[in-house]
């Protein structure tokens, strides 16, 4: 919550034209369920894809990742200790070749073993095990042996939120701890790729701020303005973006109404784009805990796509950003 606001208030823009996502599902409503058959059937016109799964000593990513290769998504290569990895394997009742199970015993072997793979072309995708995500994007990052992209890496947590009508997408609150106004851009641009890719034409965005006005005092104003103003322009290509905006006139029409905030953004935001590492992770843990979202949780930005959940998620929460990389891996 803000005092009263300062400054000129903000006249409300003429409405521009809504356009829904290509998968357009029930009631409104794009969610795991809809989503997950629709990328398979891009998946089965090919064989499956090579993942490399670090500190993959962990039940529930053992569950996902079998189930991808049951469904034919992924061939995986397992990087853990032996020791904990064959009884995981044994009391799911799956094995796996000598040649895929790669030894490796702290978190950091791991990491650097599972990130060397993928530098050797045995992984086209990587996942998040049983490890820290400091531990496994050290590696990741690393200037001698990592696999860094040409541009920034960021976090993008996709959440399936009951109280909202469809998927939200949360950037970027597990990398960049306080991006600037260039790091935005490019956070931006990356969950703009994500959305393209699962099928909006033009996903709607949202820069979110503690107030709609801009305030010297508090510069995330002050880019999210800017943001908007490249995005009018076509900087970002196909996209609605708004800012400054509050997370409630965002997310809620019936907020928006009763404000008086015109903007085909408000209430029917996919991207929440949020000014710091803080702000996404207790906005993302708020929604996947108290408000009993499904989360799913994507790497771009690097050579190759990252699937990177919680360690504490259900395996089906892990399967599914196992099949967004699968079928991203693909591009």
């Amino acid at each position: 919550m803000t005092g009263r606001k300062r400054g000129r208030r903000r006249q409300p823009r003429r409405q521009r034209p809504q356009l829904q996502p290509r998968f357009r599902p029930q009631h409104q409503r794009q969610q795991w369920l809809r989503l997950q058959p629709q990328l398979r059937q891009q998946l089965h016109q090919s064989g499956p894809r090579s993942a490399v799964v670090a500190a993959a000593q962990d039940e529930h990513t053992l569950q996902a990742v079998l189930a991808a290769r049951r469904d034919g998504l992924i061939h995986p290569i397992l990087v853990g200790p032996p020791d904990q990895l064959r009884p995981l394997l044994d009391r799911l009742g799956a094995s796996v070749p000598d040649e895929d199970l790669v030894p490796a015993g702290t978190e950091a072997e791991c990491a650097a073993r599972a990130v060397a793979l993928v530098r050797q072309g045995r992984g086209s995708l990587l996942i998040k095990g049983r490890l820290s995500t400091g531990a496994l994007l050290g590696a990741v990052v690393d200037r001698a042996g990592g696999i860094r992209g040409d541009g920034l890496l960021s976090h993008v947590a996709i959440l399936e939120v009951p109280a909202y009508h469809k998927l939200l997408y949360i950037t970027d609150g597990g990398l960049v701890v306080a991006p600037g106004l260039e790091e935005k851009r490019a956070i931006l641009r990356n969950a703009l790729s994500l959305c393209r890719f699962l099928g909006y034409e033009r996903p709607k965005a949202a820069a979110l701020c503690a107030a709609e006005t801009v305030s010297p005092r508090m510069p995330e104003t002050g880019d999210a303005a800017a943001l908007r103003e490249e995005g009018e322009r076509g900087d970002f290509g196909p996209c609605l973006v708004e800012g400054p905006i509050s997370l409630d006139l965002a997310t809620s029409a019936e907020a928006a109404r009763l404000k008086g905030y015109c903007s085909p953004v408000a209430g029917d935001a996919d991207i929440l784009l949020v000014p710091s590492i803080a702000a996404g992770n207790l906005l993302g843990k708020a929604l996947y805990g108290l408000a009993g979202g499904k989360m799913a949780g994507v790497v771009l930005g690097a050579s190759v796509p990252i699937a990177l959940n919680s360690r504490g998620a259900s395996w089906e929460e892990k399967y599914n950003p196992i099949l967004i990389c699968t079928a991203m891996s693909r591009r």
